[in-house]
């Protein structure tokens, strides 16, 4: 039998940008996989000239942060191309909007840093609408939180539940309401595992059972970077 051939090895990008994207209305109900395969439509469609990987099944060069839960909006994920010839981040931009599915929006593009696009992403600020809720059973609930130094839960996982302590990564919450419907603001460390804001919203209930969520909450990531302070810095 003749030896297999070696593929071609691809060029390296000549260029990379970073994108920050946003899911907004029905889109926050795509998932992770939905959202890469409307990306690499759009890729195609708008004519960018992709650089690709080398070896037997090349793919265009995209590199994905952590993305947000599906059913979530967000106005903060973070994505990275490479390209194989320079061109006009801002005309890439626009060419992307106009082939993306509604609901998904490229909010900003710019030449890339050394690193991976996850450097710098170490926490999140989430707002949560809490329809139906009780307002000042969530405002004692959040107390009761911010009283404790830790705070054990359990998540079902593919292997199983999993124990974790809720509490460490949150580095801020406050309890406040908008026309008259409850609102939580979240700063989230990047742990591991991760914390989430479903997480809290049953901790939240298990320290005081009288706040519950009667609708589904509307949770959207307005912002993901570094943290300082207490306090998250887009990354660039």
């Amino acid at each position: 039998m003749a030896p297999q051939q070696q593929p071609e090895q691809q060029a390296p990008p000549v260029q990379r940008l970073r994108i920050r994207y946003a899911k907004r209305g029905r889109a926050r109900f795509a998932s992770h996989r939905d959202v890469v395969r409307a990306f690499e439509r759009a890729l195609r469609r708008a004519h960018v000239p992709m650089a690709y990987s080398s070896g037997f099944n090349p793919h265009p060069r995209i590199s994905y942060a952590n993305s947000s839960p599906t059913g979530a909006a967000t106005e903060a994920e973070y994505l990275e191309i490479g390209l194989a010839e320079v061109c006009d981040p801002a005309k890439v931009l626009a060419a992307l909007n106009d082939a993306m599915p509604d609901g998904l929006v490229l909010v900003e593009i710019r030449e890339a840093v050394a690193g991976k696009v996850s450097d710098g992403l170490e926490a999140s600020v989430w707002r949560v609408e809490l329809p139906g809720a009780d307002g000042r059973a969530m405002a004692d609930a959040v107390r009761l939180f911010l009283d404790r130094d830790e705070v054990v839960t359990e998540r079902m996982t593919k292997n199983g539940p999993r124990s974790f302590d809720a509490r460490a990564d949150v580095k801020g919450i406050s309890a406040y309401a908008t026309g008259g419907v409850p609102m939580l603001d979240l700063v989230i460390a990047h742990g591991e595992p991760l914390v989430r804001p479903d997480d809290v919203l049953r901790v939240l209930h298990e320290l005081h059972p009288d706040f519950t969520v009667a609708d589904p909450a509307r949770m959207t990531r307005l912002i993901q970077g570094r943290l300082e302070l207490n306090r998250v810095i887009a990354p660039w």
